[in-house]
């Protein structure tokens, strides 16, 4: 029996888990245009960001905006305008430890390098293909001439492979954008090619201490394979931010106190993302849409990140610790798990047990009991595959992956490991209940 054909006996379902590594978080210097304020109070719902911040002084080149696991794309100034280049390839790219793909990018990565520019910048951006077919770059969002905006054949011939071609436009309007391919878009972005597109305001709405951007994306792999399934329509089994899944995504090192922005760009196939944050909840501040006002912003604790659109939050983190940030669609938190498989929860399969060890000795029935903790047995995995792989968290065994990462929370976020785990003061972890404690409550054992 091959290792799908047992996964398929099984009737279960994989799970990543959490590793975390080192995150390149940002600190306030690197904001220091973006004026820090009084932090908020520690409690007390956090107020909507408002108007009437002092002018930026951003430098041209210089990156604001973090993009854990990713990079920004540098900017050279001739003649007064900003002048990048993007190049078109496959690349090889890690999900995670222990699994890797045969992608597409940009620059050597997927996502793209996230760019940025200021309001009322003239941007010269030159796009290399060296893809194996023809490709073209969409500014999502943008508001440009209509002979910049990438649309293969209705504003533009498509770039054939091993050419450089120009865009050039001036970035009107401040904002949270994305960008793309609009040639073979199924198979492109399916591969991988999105990136993250910031316009800053020339007058700031709001202050923030710390910026990220986080680009959701969803991808078919099969066990084994080096190179995702372009043709997936729903089937999806490995989701990711910035195109890393548990245990590779990077966390979010922050202060307590600091006013924290993160902007969500969605360029998955076919799924909406509800991200959920634990521990704090945030205002909506904008969309690619543009800027939402203060009177009709509301606090949230989910936001929801639709196909083909950006969203914004805002938030002041005012306890310490290690948070979850995931979608909330509970399969897009698992890892190359088993979708269309039987359901064996509640079944009595004993009885297949001892017939399948005569045959295969190392056989065992998986997902009788539910699918919490089948990445904490020791068990041979296909190459390049995540099934049932996971970390020791701080307490047990982390049973999360996909599209989850964590939210770390320190009182100084500048001396602070982003790989330590959180310590937490005596008597403020949840553990057993004593006999006296029942007792005195009245709680039934």
């Amino acid at each position: 029996m091959d290792r799908r054909a047992f996964l398929q006996s099984l009737g279960g379902a994989a799970a990543g888990a959490l590793v975390l590594t080192r995150a390149g978080a940002a600190s306030a210097s690197e904001h220091h245009e973006l004026a820090h304020t009084t932090p908020h109070p520690t409690r007390g719902p956090v107020p909507p960001a408002t108007s009437g911040a002092r002018p930026t002084l951003l430098q041209p080149g210089q990156p604001h905006v973090v993009t854990p696991n990713g990079s920004t794309l540098p900017w050279r100034i001739v003649d007064g305008v900003k002048v990048g280049h993007l190049v078109a390839a496959p690349v090889a790219h890690e999900f995670a430890p222990g699994m890797r793909a045969e992608a597409w990018g940009y620059n050597g990565s997927t996502p793209g390098p996230t760019i940025e520019a200021v309001e009322g910048d003239r941007l010269r951006l030159y796009v290399t293909n060296r893809l194996p077919e023809p490709t073209t770059v969409h500014w999502h969002g943008l508001v440009l001439p209509n002979g910049m905006d990438g649309v293969a054949g209705l504003n533009q011939p498509p770039i054939p492979p091993g050419e450089t071609w120009v865009y050039e436009f001036v970035a009107k309007h401040p904002g949270t954008f994305m960008y793309h391919p609009h040639y073979d878009e199924m198979t492109q972005m399916a591969l991988g090619m999105a990136g993250m597109f910031i316009v800053h305001p020339r007058t700031p709405r709001s202050h923030v201490d710390r910026d990220f951007v986080l680009m959701t994306h969803e991808w078919k792999l099969e066990v084994g394979a080096r190179r995702p399934d372009p043709n997936a329509m729903n089937d999806f089994n490995v989701l990711t931010f910035n195109s890393r899944a548990f245990p590779g995504t990077q966390p979010l090192l922050i202060g307590v106190g600091e006013r924290v922005r993160i902007r969500f760009g969605n360029l998955s196939a076919m799924d909406h993302h509800p991200i959920h944050l634990h521990g704090l909840w945030f205002h909506e501040t904008a969309t690619d849409g543009g800027f939402i006002p203060a009177s009709a912003q509301r606090p949230e604790t989910t936001v929801l990140v639709p196909v083909g659109s950006t969203r914004v939050i805002e938030f002041v983190a005012t306890e310490p610790g290690d948070w979850a940030m995931h979608c909330h669609m509970t399969h897009h938190v698992m890892t190359q798990m088993g979708h269309g498989l039987p359901n064996a929860v509640g079944a009595d399969l004993s009885r297949v047990d001892h017939r399948m060890s005569r045959a295969l000795p190392s056989y065992m029935t998986m997902g009788t009991r539910g699918m919490g903790g089948m990445g904490e047995m020791v068990m041979d995995v296909p190459p390049n595959s995540l099934p049932m792989r996971g970390a020791e968290g701080p307490f047990s065994y982390v049973d999360m992956g996909g599209m989850f990462t964590v939210l770390k929370v320190r009182e100084d976020p500048e001396r602070a490991d982003p790989a330590d785990w959180y310590a937490h003061p005596p008597g403020s972890v949840a553990g057993p209940a004593s006999a006296e404690a029942l007792r005195r409550d009245g709680i039934g054992a």
